[in-house]
């Protein structure tokens, strides 16, 4: 016995001699490497607070025990899979097979006939695309939307044809790097996202001016436009968009409660430092549930059935470099620090000649609607809209769609 308990002092000595040790005795295996470990549920507030700087010495010294239970370790791992930040994308594609008609949605199939292509961006890359819509040497209005977190071109954003046909509509969506066919950029920052948006559009030469809906984690490409090409910018639409904690204006009354801000911090360490542990982590045969009731409310939940859930989160999926790369390097971008404080922002339409517009379901679980509510009112100029039973999967709830475009191209205000 005291021989053992001498190995372990030296033991000790040795680990806190380390520079990146975190503790004084050795850590227990995260419960969620245990194959009995329980499904995802809400992680209670913690009164301890976490930097979002990578840890020193000493930092995790007898660490709380809910930074380790199963329920804190099950809901990292199910905010990296894309559950905390649902994708808005809900086909039957898978990344490494390349779509088909019938994945496309209905409302959007016939005008015209969708096409995939590519370009050759300058720095090399190849970006591609789908055009949706009436032809574009007809159309009135062009958009381009921009897919979430684990999405893709194929992704649903029903829109009526008589809607379509009626304005005059031309609809642009692609693979953001490295998702779908385009290919990934190892130089992804919050400005890149942007300034392919706006290569494509003079590629695809769609005019001095576009107009561009962000959708989920989408929405960071989107700030993006506004902060570095308002110029080119027609209107914009954020639908459920995901909020960076580490902006800068966020009050610490609204994010310090939020369970949210300590799983991204959380998970943002584990993606930069431990990414090959993090890929074995999720290629397990653990899954979340795609209707999860603490991540989806009762219409999500209904949507979720009809739907082919989430391809791109299977383990075989996750397996490919591509992947798992595109899904991390995505991750860390969104939730990283960014160059810029949305709330710094100024109007890009101060003539009031178009307008920037939100969309959030008062009942969405990944996304809360308090802190739209404060960045919304930080920005008078941005044109809020709640759906007071809407979850974060509201761009699938029937009329949504159309009530979008029609507020953010001809400034119709929707019914309740």
């Amino acid at each position: 016995m005291n021989v053992r308990r001498k190995l372990s002092h030296l033991l000790l000595q040795r680990r806190s001699s380390k520079i990146h040790s975190r503790e004084e005795t050795p850590p227990p295996l995260p419960p969620s490497l245990n194959k009995n470990a329980l499904p995802i549920a809400p992680l209670p507030p913690s009164r301890s607070r976490v930097d979002s700087q990578i840890p020193h010495v000493g930092r995790f010294q007898n660490p709380p025990r809910r930074f380790l239970d199963r329920e804190s370790s099950a809901g990292v791992l199910g905010l990296l899979l894309g559950i905390f930040l649902v994708r808005m994308g809900m086909d039957s594609s898978t990344i490494q097979d390349p779509p088909t008609e019938a994945s496309e949605s209905t409302e959007l199939v016939e005008y015209p006939p969708v096409t995939c292509s590519r370009i050759k961006l300058r720095d090399g890359r190849v970006l591609a695309y789908t055009e949706r819509g009436v032809p574009k040497n007809r159309s009135n209005y062009k958009i381009i939307i921009v897919h979430g977190f684990g999405s893709s071109k194929e992704m649903s954003f029903p829109v009526s044809r008589e809607l379509i046909e009626k304005l005059g509509i031309y609809i642009v969506l692609y693979d953001r790097a490295g998702y779908g066919d385009s290919d990934m950029n190892s130089n992804r920052t919050v400005k890149s996202e942007a300034l392919d948006i706006q290569e494509l559009a003079e590629r695809l030469q769609l005019g001095s001016k576009f107009y561009v809906i962000g959708v989920s984690m989408g929405s960071y490409p989107t700030w993006s436009c506004l902060k570095y090409i308002p110029d080119r910018l027609a209107g914009v639409a954020l639908v459920v968009p995901t909020v960076n904690y580490r902006w800068p204006s966020l009050p610490e009354s609204l994010t310090k409660p939020d369970y949210r801000k300590r799983l991204i911090r959380w998970s943002l360490r584990i993606a930069s430092h431990a990414p090959g542990l993090l890929q074995w982590w999720v290629t397990q045969k653990w899954h979340p549930s795609d209707g999860d009731p603490t991540l989806f409310n009762q219409r999500d939940i209904e949507v979720l059935k009809t739907t082919p859930g989430f391809p791109m989160f299977t383990p075989e999926n996750l397996r490919r470099r591509k992947v798992f790369e595109t899904l991390r390097s995505d991750f860390k971008v969104g939730f990283g620090k960014w160059e810029f404080d949305p709330m710094d922002l100024s109007d890009p339409f101060p003539k009031g000649r178009s307008s920037v517009h939100i969309w959030q379901g008062c009942e969405d679980k990944v996304v809360p609607f308090q802190l739209q509510r404060f960045v919304s009112g930080k920005l008078p100029w941005i044109k809020y809209h709640e759906i007071p039973d809407g979850g974060h999967l509201l761009v699938h709830y029937n009329g949504v769609c159309d009530a979008i475009v029609k507020a953010l191209l001809i400034g119709e205000e929707p019914v309740s």
